[in-house]
């Protein structure tokens, strides 16, 4: 895949390169004499990196942030990422034993070593993405319905969003996601659990918005990937013309001296899927994915629900070890004793190994699509863990801030890091021509500034999600944000900026790359309504009846006029009034009136968004 520019501390490391965070609290006692080296996992939290360290976790996390990588208390960092922050820090480091540990009530055990003859294979973990309508659904059917293994498919197969196939004497297991959005969500929470991605592109349509969108969510994952031609049965069909537009995003195929492998199939016919299917296990063999069968078992969250006879109950995709019934688990913020589980064909189990998708039962509280979950070896020991983990998440919010434009700036100007990553949305695809032309015409002097991802439309929670898990920038122009969108991004601390001249954006991003940001100034939403009806006074003024959905209208907002998904008008507020009082704002889910200065043209069902400007400093 082709590399963003980052730095190896930026750099994601696959899922399986070590035991994950529950698994590795504490590898050594006396973590606070300097002059004992420390023994450091594969892999650890930054919140468990502290307490290994007996320092503060914002220590931990700033000193990341010297080194150009924006992390949270959760995320999983490798171990040469924690060895050069001990380093800074003046510990000393060991390197890693191959071990599997746990943690208990009364402190930290010692190491077992895992020896290499106790190491099995595991099946591939493989994420089916692609445009809508390009056929990934009849492939994955064709796929499920060839498993020998799987004739009583049905059973939480819907629900459960994976599934494993039996194809030559070897495993497979697909993980059915809605796409590259869910596939986003959870690398944005540090689980990169897919070990390959078969990107599934029509050969009669070739390459369409969502298909570039999941090549740059791919490409930011660093995942190998597979191209599945669909749709090789169509007469229009032109396999040619599709491997010419891959070019452009650096997808070399493997007859035109590349390294991506691209295979014509027919989900209707099943051609090609036999050979599919052989690529992804020589794939799986060059990545020799093990696992220790006998290792307390962790994973990744798929999916979460809340059954109303058996309470919260949770997909989990096992990446490690085994999980049993019976054993005490830590899921993201979640414990719990598991009760019951059941595969995907529906039926119960009393295990389930690595590579292997279940439902299980008998969590406190309903995890997240992407949060990490390990086994325990009591209930205690895993209730004080996630009482840790909601201390040093509640630690990190109170003193981390969010990544805006001006810190990184900040961050340029000292030399921290030397890239600004933006997700780029316009109003067509000519801006976005013209934005690019812009950003390419900036001098090359200072950091660079990559657009990892550009797309035509409303800023969506998918745009968030992946400038989240990229650390990136959203930048629009000449269009709006969703609601949802916003929601989000305020959530996971992603900085949304939209602009109307593009004088104004090159601007601000020449100022950024060049570490002299000033102060900025922010948008910050207070409200929206909805028009019910248009009251025409005279020819000269119209009032829009309009009920406010969220948050507080107040008389001296700037308000945006939304149709359709557009943008149509931007003004200050004439006028607002509650039946015939004139009032200074108007609470969520009650009815009013409002004028906006020079705009007549409201229509029902407009939406009404208002705004104020801070300048932050």
């Amino acid at each position: 895949m082709v590399n963003q520019g980052q730095s190896p501390l930026e750099k994601t490391r696959n899922f399986d390169s070590g035991p994950l965070s529950e698994r590795g609290q504490a590898f050594t006692s006396d973590s606070a004499n300097k002059s004992k080296p420390l023994v450091f996992p594969a892999s650890v939290a930054v919140g468990q990196l502290a307490q290994l360290m007996n320092v503060s976790a914002v220590e931990i996390i700033k000193q990341l942030m010297r080194n150009g990588m924006m992390v949270n208390v959760n995320q999983i960092i490798d171990f040469e990422t924690a060895a050069l922050v001990a380093s800074d820090l003046g510990f000393q480091v060991m390197a890693p034993e191959a071990a599997s540990s746990v943690s208990s009530p009364e402190g930290p055990l010692e190491q077992t070593e895992t020896s290499n003859e106790a190491l099995t294979s595991r099946p591939a973990i493989v994420t089916i993405l692609g445009h809508v309508d390009h056929g990934k659904t009849t492939l994955l059917d064709f796929i499920r319905k060839s498993n020998v293994v799987a004739k009583e498919h049905g059973g939480i197969t819907q629900n459960i969003g994976a599934y494993q196939i039996n194809f030559k004497e070897n495993q497979l297991t697909f993980l059915d996601t809605p796409g590259h959005e869910a596939f986003t969500a959870m690398r944005a929470r540090g689980a990169n659990v897919t070990d390959i991605v078969v990107l599934v592109v029509a050969a009669d349509d070739g390459v369409m918005p969502q298909t570039r969108e999941a090549i740059n969510h791919v490409r930011a994952a660093n995942v190998p990937v597979v191209v599945a031609l669909s749709k090789i049965d169509r007469p229009d069909s032109d396999p040619e013309r599709v491997k010419q537009q891959l070019l452009e995003f650096g997808l070399v195929p493997e007859e035109w001296g590349g390294d991506i492998i691209v295979v014509p199939t027919s989900g209707l016919q099943g051609t090609g899927v036999d050979d599919l299917l052989e690529n992804l296990l020589v794939l799986a063999e060059i990545q020799e994915l093990t696992t220790d069968p006998e290792s307390p078992g962790q994973g990744v969250v798929v999916d979460s629900r809340l059954d109303k006879n058996q309470g919260p109950a949770a997909t989990i995709l096992v990446r490690d070890g085994i999980v049993r019934v019976g054993d005490h688990v830590v899921v993201g913020e979640s414990s719990g004793r598991i009760k019951a589980m059941i595969s995907e064909k529906g039926i119960r189990v009393m295990e389930a190994k690595a590579s292997t998708p279940v439902e299980v039962f008998g969590l406190d509280s309903t995890p997240s699509a992407g949060d990490r979950f390990s086994v325990f070896p009591d209930g205690k020991s895993a209730k004080s863990i996630v009482e840790e983990k909601r201390r040093t998440r509640e630690m990190a919010n109170s003193s981390t801030s969010v990544l805006t434009l001006g810190q990184v700036s900040t961050r340029i100007s000292t030399g921290e890091t030397k890239d600004l990553f933006i997700i780029l949305k316009c109003d067509v695809q000519g801006s976005i021509e013209a934005v690019r032309s812009t950003l390419d015409a900036i001098d090359k002097v200072g950091a660079q500034i990559r657009v990892i991802h550009s797309g035509v439309g409303t800023i969506t929670e998918g745009d968030v999600l992946l400038a989240s898990a990229s650390k990136a920038i959203v930048i629009g122009f000449g269009t709006i944000v969703e609601p949802g969108a916003r929601r989000l991004a305020q959530q996971s601390g992603v900085e949304l900026r939209v602009y109307n001249i593009i004088y104004r954006l090159s601007e601000d991003l020449e100022l950024a790359r060049l570490g002299l940001m000033e102060p900025e100034e922010l948008e910050i939403i207070e409200s929206h309504a909805e028009v019910k009806e248009v009251i025409a006074i005279g020819r000269r003024l119209r009032i829009a009846g309009c009920v406010v959905t969220d948050g507080v209208l107040r008389r001296n907002a700037v308000v945006r006029v939304i149709r359709e998904g557009e943008n149509i008008h931007v003004g200050p507020i004439s006028s607002l009034k509650r039946f015939q009082d004139d009032v200074r704002e108007v609470l969520s889910g009650l009815e009013c009136g409002l004028a906006l200065d020079r705009f007549l043209d409201f229509q029902e069902g407009d939406v009404l968004e208002s705004y104020r400007i801070e300048r932050n400093r």
